[in-house]
């Protein structure tokens, strides 16, 4: 993903590996439903503007979509999630991604993501690195019994995204 930020119309180096900083500042929609007596399962997507942050700071270097689930227990709030990525640059270069991650509803979400490839001048990138997924608002529309439509924004980071273009 540095390579979005180094020149989108340059392609991509073979042999490439780098660690870089990226961040989406993302808007999620979807459904929550009652999965479980002490249960509940988040359905939805994660979209928004991915930024990699460089010495003079963050640059805007594509665009991210994530579908994602969620499973949140009712006793005590814990979380743990699973999604898919696809991050595109302005050219339609796509980076694929996954994560899994645990922690507390509406506090965090922290776990790995693995890029699992590519297409055009990101064909066969792999790498990976700690991510955390936050939200920062929230919004719950009961539907039916045990069915509620979501909305929210929130960040998901990594810090240190390593990556390698064969």
């Amino acid at each position: 993903m540095a390579l979005f930020a180094v020149g989108l119309l340059q392609p991509a180096a073979a042999g490439e590996e780098a660690t870089v900083k990226v961040f989406v500042a993302w808007q999620g929609q979807g459904h929550t439903f009652q999965s479980g007596p002490k249960q509940a399962t988040f359905v939805g997507a994660l979209a928004g503007p991915l930024y990699t942050d460089t010495e003079k700071g963050p640059v805007h270097t594509g665009t991210m979509v994530c579908p994602t689930m969620v499973t949140i227990g009712g006793e005590d709030a814990s979380q743990s999630g699973i999604g898919r990525c696809t991050l595109t640059d302005s050219n339609g270069a796509e980076i694929y991604a996954e994560y899994t991650c645990t922690g507390i509803f509406l506090v965090g979400c922290g776990g790995d993501l693995k890029l699992t490839g590519g297409s055009k001048r990101f064909e066969g990138i792999s790498g990976g690195g700690h991510v955390t997924i936050r939200s920062d608002t929230r919004q719950f529309t009961v539907i039916t019994s045990g069915v509620a439509k979501g909305e929210g924004t929130g960040i998901l980071f990594v810090q240190e995204l390593h990556y390698k273009l064969p």
